[in-house]
């Protein structure tokens, strides 16, 4: 498991930028580079249930570990989830990668935000994660500058 870092400086408030990352169009237009479709399914709940999925309904299910809106949210991955709902939180291949960690830290620079993300992942999706992550967050800083 590697954790891997992305940062960049956008000209708006942290709640324009948060607003931009969870709004429920907004999220799907950023999150594209991961995959068509995208979109995310919260009871922004710490302890309780969020779906990251993509076109087809399949993805990850996370859950909440803390959120302090609009300075930092972070998740656990638990699993993954089909396209008929049902949860794998026990295989083999989910326990190798279950529990870790996708964070996004939002620093107020005074008119100004850092946003910082950082993503738990395994080797074989660090490009995935590279490119989805950088053409991802200036989609977000784009957003939050021009809406």
């Amino acid at each position: 498991m590697e954790t891997l870092s992305y940062e960049i400086e956008i000209n708006a408030s942290p709640q324009k930028v948060w607003n931009v990352l969870w709004d429920s169009d907004s999220y799907t237009e950023w999150t594209q580079f991961f995959g068509s479709g995208s979109k995310m399914k919260s009871d922004w709940k710490v302890g309780g249930k969020t779906y990251f999925l993509n076109g087809e309904g399949e993805g990850m299910v996370s859950t909440i570990d803390s959120i302090d809106e609009p300075n930092q949210i972070i998740f656990k991955h638990l699993g993954m989830v089909d396209k008929e709902g049902n949860e794998d939180t026990q295989s083999k291949e989910v326990m190798e990668w279950s529990g870790s960690f996708e964070k996004y830290i939002l620093i107020d620079l005074g008119g100004k935000t850092k946003l910082h993300a950082e993503v738990q992942t395994e080797k074989d999706w660090e490009a995935h994660m590279n490119t989805g992550f950088s053409k991802g967050l200036e989609v977000v800083k784009n957003l939050a500058e021009n809406k």
